[in-house]
């Protein structure tokens, strides 16, 4: 990875996906964080006008010490159980922890679309950080008798983090399958996702039925990608511009997980995400892979999570701020030092500021 001189980062194949997906936590002491009660989440409304664009200089981004070449952690989560079952669970107080974590350090989350677009417009100085849950679990998003989120879902709790740290920006991406988030009934469903759309998150495609899609032929990837998106399309979605693997595992012809056609229906992904184990480079840096993203798994620091999971790598970019993505506070300019210049695009040359 060019922009990372450091020898723990290495290319990590689907054996050590597997490794990761089995690895356990050493969190299971873990203190849980007092909370207050949640406020109510404010209905999607027209916003005030906002504050006049930041133009990036020469001078500001070295203020900043801005690098829009850094690595961005893209968080991978899965069910939130009181008692978790499978490694990859979490708890609600390990989620409430880590997301309080990512606050405190400057992260400001933005949508996995937001981050394949490019585009990404967060303050100078603040770091990206993209939260995606897969499988669209019950535990990720529900509502309450006063149709707020439930305190202990996903989203109840991101809500209330932001509401502590205010340029904690409360959005994620929730990749899903034919039953989102459990619900029994059409109406449900679509309900859930306007809700979560309405309100600024991101709601993709996960595969009608989690197939482990290496099993299957390109025809049969296709097909699974068409079913969801045609259920997302009946149920109010905007057209998918991601799309999660299941299991992390690619097909064996990896460019029909991006484009295809399947029964008539085309589809094509601005970006494919794998399930682990690296932060991502960003879409203008040479080495940024549409069809096969980086993610981080969620977890603590035993077993393969020694070295690829949340834990590991929130502290290592914490001890490393040159290799983390920090912005510059201009979306329409890429701010880098000078030493990087040649790890950029092409296409996106003509927007870097470099110092």
């Amino acid at each position: 990875m060019t922009v990372v001189a450091n020898a723990t980062v290495v290319a990590v194949g689907l054996v050590a996906l597997t490794l990761l997906l089995s690895a356990r936590d050493d969190e299971s002491g873990e203190r849980r964080i007092p909370t207050r009660a949640e406020p109510a989440v404010p209905a999607p409304a027209s916003q005030p006008d906002p504050p006049p664009p930041v133009v990036a200089t020469v001078e500001s981004a070295r203020a900043v010490g801005a690098n829009e070449l850094g690595l961005v952690p893209v968080i991978m989560y899965h069910r939130l159980l009181t008692k978790r079952i499978a490694s990859i669970d979490r708890t609600p107080a390990q989620l409430r922890a880590e997301l309080v974590k990512l606050a405190k350090a400057g992260y400001v989350p933005i949508t996995a679309a937001e981050f394949v677009s490019g585009r990404i417009d967060i303050p100078a100085g603040a770091h990206p950080v993209v939260l995606t849950f897969d499988d669209g679990h019950p535990s990720h998003f529900a509502l309450d008798a006063d149709s707020q989120p439930k305190r202990d879902t996903a989203v109840g709790i991101i809500y209330e983090v932001a509401a502590k740290y205010p340029d904690f920006r409360p959005v994620a991406t929730f990749w899903v399958n034919r039953a989102p988030f459990g619900l029994p009934d059409q109406a449900q469903q679509e309900a859930a996702v306007k809700w979560l759309v309405d309100h600024g998150f991101e709601v993709g495609n996960h595969t009608y039925t989690h197939p482990d899609l290496r099993r299957l032929s390109p025809k049969g990837v296709a097909e699974q990608i068409v079913r969801q998106e045609r259920l997302l399309k009946k149920l109010g979605v905007p057209s998918s511009t991601t799309m999660a693997l299941p299991y992390g595992s690619r097909p064996r012809k990896a460019k029909i997980a991006r484009e295809g056609k399947w029964d008539g229906t085309s589809y094509r992904f601005d970006g494919v995400f794998l399930a682990g184990a690296e932060p991502s480079v960003p879409p203008y840096a040479k080495s940024f892979d549409r069809t096969a993203i980086w993610r981080i798994q969620s977890n603590g620091k035993q077993g393969e999570c020694r070295r690829w999971c949340s834990a590991y790598w929130l502290d290592w970019l914490d001890e490393h701020p040159e290799a983390r993505y920090t912005s510059d506070g201009d979306p329409e300019h890429i701010s880098i030092p000078k030493r990087l210049r040649g790890n950029i695009i092409s296409k996106a040359a003509k927007k870097v500021i470099a110092y």
